[in-house]
């Protein structure tokens, strides 16, 4: 079952052009690498200490029994704690500058994104061996980098070959299954914002695409027990999930089948350097996990409430004007943040004939529309649930966010992306504040919990 889905996804993938998920198949590495690239190309293993020591002897065995040329591995001396920052990528990029090898990079998320970026800024293709079911970035168009203190995915080609051992991955620690976890359950809540942003005429759903992700994600989230027993096809399952939806992102060629409001509760946090001083530090999907929680909560607070009796004159009223809405974003951030996050903002910024014109679009469309939402989405309980039974962090006290901090984020997150999402409806509808205060009222989804 995995295989084919697989092989259906990369008909439509625009660089990745095999991907070998299985048992015992590092040895695959070299033949791979030879298809792939010739067998002239030579290679050169980046890894950083851990990876290597997992995996990245029998990589270089692989490739030396194929006929292989390799260049002296890099092992990154950023490790353990490599962070996702742009200088990390120039340390990688000016030592391959020096070498005439394409890297094979033997990673999970963070080094895979560094060591992509680095290739694609010298011209060259590279190839993953994957060491942990830990993000969906794998296969993904893009790397997730922090630049100038701000979080985005930089546009750079996917790997041209990748290769998944499940005994290795079922056996990488804990968190970092756990993270892969929290990465998807994402897709729930992204999906939801994309059928918001498709049925209001922003963003059109690729069909295609949107099966790529949503197809194998509910199997691929249904046994959060069976990865903590290091179940091998569970495992399986959810390093499909992840490469599937990696090479979704490829084909559409941006992160939105993937990455919606949750992402940007992670983004955001990161950009602040949430956790970044821990060792190791709070990784990527921890921090969306939470937000796929948060997201998921308000829109259960949207659900319940009738938008076809929204009052439309009421929020054109209150709609802040241009001048209005950059001064708001420039209030709620600091730093190196501020003008990305303006740029951002102003991009989806509609003006008030926009603005009702669409409300009206939203009250007469919200019959139709609040089933789809209810019917892609899990109750927040149930995601909170599922993320705490895999290790991963489901309460926004764990990663040292009280609630006053934690609240804002509703709004903050709402500026740091373009991307149209349950926030914007609510923004727009002048119902933000009132949905958030619900959520930690006495009885609500998070002021009911302890802190």
């Amino acid at each position: 079952m995995a295989e084919s889905l697989i092989d259906k996804a990369l008909q439509s993938a625009n660089d990745t052009q095999q991907i070998v998920l299985g048992t015992d198949v590092l040895g695959e590495t070299g033949r791979v690498f030879t298809e792939l690239f010739g067998a002239d190309a030579t290679a050169i293993v980046v890894a950083d200490r851990n990876t290597y020591a997992v995996a990245g002897e029998q990589v270089q065995a692989s490739l030396q029994a194929a006929g292989v040329g390799q260049a002296e591995p890099y092992i990154f001396p950023g490790s353990p704690t490599l962070y996702a920052g742009y200088d990390n990528v120039a340390l990688l990029r000016d030592h391959l500058a020096g070498v005439e090898a394409i890297a094979v990079s033997v990673a999970a998320g963070t080094l895979n994104d560094v060591t992509k970026l680095a290739s694609s800024e010298l011209g060259r293709q590279y190839m993953n061996v994957a060491t942990a079911a830990s993000m969906d970035g794998y296969a993904a168009y893009g790397s997730s980098i922090t630049k100038d203190g701000f979080k985005q995915t930089i546009n750079c080609p996917a790997p041209a070959g990748l290769i998944a051992d499940l005994p290795v991955m079922a056996a990488a620690p804990a968190r970092l299954t756990a993270t892969g976890y929290g990465d998807l359950i994402e897709k729930l809540t992204a999906g939801a914002d994309w059928i918001l942003s498709d049925e209001l005429g922003i963003e059109a759903i690729d069909r295609d695409v949107w099966t790529l992700v949503q197809g194998p994600l509910r199997d691929s989230l249904a046994d959060p027990q069976g990865l903590v027993d290091g179940d091998l096809d569970v495992t399986g399952k959810l390093a499909e999930g992840l490469m599937m939806s990696g090479l979704a992102m490829q084909a559409y060629q941006s992160s939105r089948p993937a990455s919606g409001a949750g992402h940007q509760f992670s983004h955001l946090w990161e950009m602040e350097k949430l956790g970044m001083a821990e060792d190791p530090p709070l990784s990527h999907g921890f921090k969306v996990g939470l937000g796929t929680v948060s997201i998921a909560a308000l829109f259960e607070v949207v659900l319940r409430k009738d938008l076809t009796a929204l009052d439309v004159d009421a929020a054109v009223a209150a709609w802040p004007s241009a001048e209005e809405m950059e001064a708001r974003v420039r209030a709620a951030h600091g730093g190196e943040v501020v003008e990305p996050a303006v740029t951002q903002s102003m991009a989806k910024y509609i003006d008030a004939a926009q603005l009702r014109e669409r409300l009206e679009q939203v009250r007469t469309l919200w019959p139709q529309l609040a089933p789809k939402l209810q019917a892609q989405l899990l109750p927040a309980a149930d995601i909170q649930q599922r993320l705490a039974t895999v290790g991963a962090i489901s309460h926004p006290a764990q990663i040292g966010l009280d609630m006053d901090r934690f609240r804002q984020t509703y709004d903050r997150a709402q500026m740091i992306r373009s991307r149209y999402t349950v926030l914007d409806l609510l923004l727009e509808s002048n119902l933000l504040e009132e949905c958030v205060a619900e959520l930690f009222a006495p009885d609500g989804f998070w002021g009911a919990q302890s802190w």
